[in-house]
């Protein structure tokens, strides 16, 4: 009953927030430079048809008038029209969705997998080199900006350095990989990770791998996200590291350990069951509060790789003043990061029933 009424008081809060985001963005909107319709038809527009399309789409009415309308369009699921394209703006999101969300998962599981073995690590291992470099690297990781880093792993990865890839197999070169001027060995070109584009989406990866067993397009999709994924989770990496490496720190000085040390369980038992365990509820706090921030920061990554997210949308959106494109982007990033807070939220209880959801 706890968790039901806990729910809702969120459910609820998070419904506020969307209203907040709505009417800002409708504000933002409204106070602009530029007409509306001018925008929808260019610059050299004739008067009349001007004229005509301000009155067909409301742009001549009150302007509360005008909000109470898109607000009731959202109501009902209508995010409205494209002003450049003319195309459903809800299709426009939802077509850019998987994009984005494979590479959301791709750069947290890359950061779960180095971070958490890393932190613990450096906990266990305190003033020596392993703890030393696991520091260094955290302190690179938040110091380093993301549209740094991908330019660097676009440099280093894809132009510098190759990558065997079988040239006397099936397998397809990935568009945008980048031929590394390497003499060919046993039937091995090198080729650098592709510079951009997506190539082949995890679906169809794994339709290919399940049906017609065939590995090579979940080898291209590895290749396409592998440096995206770094750049975008370099950062929450490093996050992840250092509140590892201090919770279990803090956990490691608690009378319970000393106690389970005198059970004689042996110590990988400890930290990893014991100590981890207990570690885990900040680490799933920042985890969801930076896969919503994963989401709306990964413009700079979609933009550096020309991966064609949400992210790379709202900048092209930004680029052309479509209105609104640029709100119906901007408010599923809003809505996808109050669903994530809820569900980790609800995570706390299960994980540690000592946490109630009052």
């Amino acid at each position: 009953m706890a968790m039901r009424q806990f729910l809702v008081r969120r459910l609820l809060q998070g419904i506020l927030v969307i209203w907040g985001v709505v009417t800002v963005l409708f504000g933002l909107r409204a106070v602009s430079p530029g007409d509306p319709a001018t925008l929808m038809l260019g610059e050299g527009a004739n008067r009349e048809l001007v004229e005509r399309v301000r009155e067909e789409e409301g742009l001549n009415e009150p302007i509360y008038v005008q909000y109470l309308d898109y607000v009731g369009g959202l109501l009902q699921g209508d995010l409205g029209y494209s002003w450049q394209s003319n195309r459903d703006v809800t299709a426009m999101v939802i077509e850019r969705i998987p994009a984005t969300i494979e590479l959301t998962i791709a750069a947290t599981i890359v950061a779960i997998v180095i971070a958490i073995p890393l932190g613990v690590v450096s906990a266990t291992r305190r003033n020596e080199p392993s703890d030393y470099g696991a520091t260094l690297f955290s302190l690179l990781g938040i110091s380093t900006p993301n549209f740094w880093l991908g330019l660097m792993l676009i440099l280093v990865m894809s132009v510098w350095f190759g990558i065997p890839y079988p040239t006397m197999s099936t397998a397809t070169v990935p568009v945008g990989a980048v031929r590394i001027p390497y003499p060919s060995y046993i039937g091995y070109d090198f080729y650098g990770f592709p510079t951009g584009r997506r190539g082949v989406g995890f679906p169809d990866a794994m339709r290919a791998l399940v049906f017609d067993q065939s590995a090579s397009e979940l080898g291209a999709w590895l290749r396409y996200i592998t440096l995206p994924a770094l750049t975008l989770g370099t950062y929450f990496t490093a996050l992840i590291t250092r509140l590892t490496r201090s919770g279990m720190i803090d956990e490691l000085g608690k009378p319970y350990v000393t106690a389970t040390k005198a059970k004689g369980l042996p110590n990988p038992l400890i930290r990893y069951k014991h100590v981890l365990r207990n570690t885990m509820i900040p680490i799933i706090t920042v985890l969801g509060l930076q896969m919503g921030t994963l989401m709306g920061g990964a413009v700079i990554t979609e933009t550096v790789f020309n991966w064609p997210g949400l992210g790379l949308r709202l900048v092209d959106a930004l680029r052309i003043r479509d209105w609104p494109l640029m709100q119906g982007i901007i408010i599923f990033i809003a809505l996808a990061f109050i669903v994530i807070n809820i569900v980790v939220d609800a995570l706390y209880t299960k994980l540690n029933p000592q946490v109630s959801a009052e």
